[in-house]
Order: C-alpha cells, then sequence, then structure tokens
C-alpha cells in the first residue's frame, strides 16, 4: 500500500506549539503507549525510569548544535540571514541565505570585522557555498557571534543558548537540536544508569531537511536529505551485547533511529561506521534494531511523524497525537515526549 502525504495529516491548536523550554527539563510530560498492552498512560518524563530495566540500553545522539545563524551584510548595507548547513572543508560551507536575490556568485557579505564570506557557487536546490574569511579559530568566532537557529514556529527569544543543546551534546555539527534529548538532566541519567541500564552515545548531525515539509503526495517519492552519521566501536558493543542477552534498545529520538537503522546488518547488529544516510522510514518497516523509541510530538505530513508510525502503526499514531491534543500536551520542539514500547 502507498501512503499518500495527507494520510499523516492531523488538526493542531496554535496555542499547543510550545514556545519555551520546560523547566526544569525532566518536568515536561510524557505520554507512555504500551503497544503489546495497547495503553496509554500519562506521565511526568522524570517517569521514564519505570519504563526501563536492568539490561536495556538507552541510545542517545551526541551531537550539537552550532550557533549557526548569522546576520550578515553585503556591500551596499543590505541586510542578509545566513544560515549555516553543512561543512564541505575547513572554510567552506553549504548555508541558506535569506533573501537569496543579494547573494549572487562573487558578492562577499560581511558579518563582523572579524568574519566574512564570499559566495562560491549555488547548489540545484538553492543552497549557496560561501567561503568564510577569519582571523583566530571559526569555532570561537561563530560561539560569539552566531545565534541558535531555531525552527520558525518558535516566535520567543531564547534566553539560554544551553537549553537548545542536550546535556550530552558533543560534537559540533548540527543545525538542529535532536529534541527528544532535551528532557533529559545529568541526575535523571544517573538514575538510569543505577537501574542497571546503558548509556550508548552515537551521533547523527541534525540538518534542516529534518524539517523540511514533504511536498510530493505520494510519501514514496520524497528524496530523504542526507546526514553524516557515526557508531563507535564502544557503542556498537554495549547494543550487540544487550541484543544477544535479550536486552531492549531504546532509541532517544528519530535521530538515533535513523542511525541505528542506517548502520545495523539484517540481524540487528552493529559495527564501528560512519558514513552519510538517506534512509526514510515510514510504514510497512521493519525494525532491525530498535525495540522502543522516546520523542517529540512532530509536524504534520512530517518524515518524522512518518517514522513514529512506522513503529505504532498510521491509524494508532494519529489516536495518540488526537488523545494529546486533547489532553493540551505542548508540540514540536520545545514540547512534551512520547515513550512507544
Amino acid at each position: 500500500m502507498s501512503f499518500t502525504r495527507s494520510d499523516f495529516y492531523y488538526d493542531l491548536p496554535e496555542e499547543l506549539i510550545a514556545q519555551t523550554p520546560a523547566e526544569p527539563r525532566d518536568s515536561s510530560r510524557l505520554l507512555v503507549y504500551d503497544r503489546a498492552e495497547n495503553s496509554v498512560k500519562h506521565r511526568i518524563f522524570r517517569d521514564v525510569t519505570d519504563y526501563l530495566r536492568e539490561g536495556d540500553v538507552l541510545v542517545v545522539n551526541n551531537t550539537k548544535v552550532l550557533p549557526a545563524r548569522l546576520f550578515a551584510q553585503t556591500q551596499n548595507g543590505g541586510a542578509v540571514e545566513v544560515l549555516l548547513l553543512k561543512r564541505l572543508d575547513i572554510n567552506t560551507w553549504e548555508v541558506l541565505v535569506k533573501p537569496g536575490r543579494k547573494c549572487t556568485v562573487g558578492k562577499k557579505l560581511t558579518v563582523s570585522d572579524e568574519l566574512s564570506l564570499t559566495v562560491e557557487g549555488v547548489t540545484p536546490s538553492g543552497e549557496r557555498i560561501v567561503k568564510f574569511e577569519y582571523d583566530g579559530i571559526f569555532e570561537e568566532i561563530l560561539e560569539k557571534l552566531g545565534s541558535m537557529p531555531l525552527p520558525p514556529y518558535i516566535k520567543e527569544k531564547l534566553r539560554d543558548k544551553t537549553r537548545y543543546q542536550t546535556v550530552y551534546a558533543k560534537h559540533d555539527g548540527s543545525a538542529a537540536a535532536p529534541t527528544a534529548g532535551l528532557h533529559f538532566t545529568p541526575e535523571l541519567l544517573e538514575k538510569i544508569k543505577a537501574k542497571g541500564v546503558k548509556i550508548a552515545e552515537v551521533l547523527l548531525h541534525v540538518g534542516l531537511g529534518t524539517f523540511r515539509p514533504v511536498k510530493e503526495e505520494i510519501i514514496t517519492d520524497h528524496k530523504m536529505h542526507s546526514e553524516y552519521y557515526e557508531v563507535s566501536a564502544e557503542a556498537a558493543e554495549i547494543i550487540n551485547s544487550a541484543k544477544r542477552a535479550g536486552g531492549r534498545i531504546i532509541a532517544v529520538g528519530t535521530t538515533s533511529v535513523r542511525t541505528l537503522e542506517s548502520a545495523a546488518d539484517a540481524d540487528g547488529l552493529l559495527k564501528a561506521c560512519r558514513g552519510n544516510t538517506e534512509i526514510f522510514i515510514y510504514p510497512p518497516y521493519k525494525f532491525k534494531c530498535i525495540d522502543a523509541l522516546i520523542t517529540n510530538f512532530h509536524l504534520p505530513e512530517s518524515t518524522l511523524i512518518m517514522l513514529v508510525a512506522a513503529l505504532t502503526g498510521r491509524e494508532k499514531v494519529l489516536e495518540l497525537y488526537e488523545t494529546a491534543v486533547n489532553e493540551r500536551y505542548r508540540f514540536f520542539s520545545f514540547g512534551d515526549a512520547m515513550l512507544v514500547l
């Protein structure tokens, strides 16, 4: 059966789009859906420990969001917004620019006395290839001049940059946060480890393609964006050992799912690897590696809700989202979470 984009539509009142993160992180709400029992429970996120058991593995994505939004000026004084998407080499990046008409090939833009860039090319989909010029260390300059690339549905200014990072973020490279991980605190992770649950860290640098709408009506016609991932030998060993012993692999977020399902062999086992993935997961997909998922509530008709539907079934995911709307859960990046067991 071929699903259409509109098969994954649901109505969401605008006031349920979370504008600010929960304080503290683990005080957000948690909808728990048990597939075996077909039951729904409403909990607080820190109660997730009640559903984890010794021998399980929690798989997290330790990517770090770059403060990737820069505000530049043309030589004529025109304002241009530059959003870093992907590093191509030490000084060359693929970026989104707004407005694009001001950014033809050869155009030079100035961010500050420390940082400028020149447009060197245009991709088939309209992104710009730019070369940066600067004095010093690029990451330090970016930390000072850049702002967090919050999704367009968040209108409020983020007061604390760290709230759009997970507490275990390590490796710079994402244009958006793996938001299911935003609910964890260091204390909650310690409680989870104390239950005998192991934590495995994988890496997938989240691109803005994650949020690009599906435009094709037949979803199989949709072309997924490419994202860089890594699985370390240590993470592979933790996950493989747990699978062999009958433990559950619980992915934190759709990015962890995409990493594991890209890297796993037919038996769901992993080895150290790195590469780029364009995996698009939608029903009916047979998962190789994961057994359960912690995830936020995603946009209608997005590839993310399609991935969750591959685990729950399409009708069930829409039913769960309707329940979340009726129960006034908060949606999207700074919203509440769902655990699918």
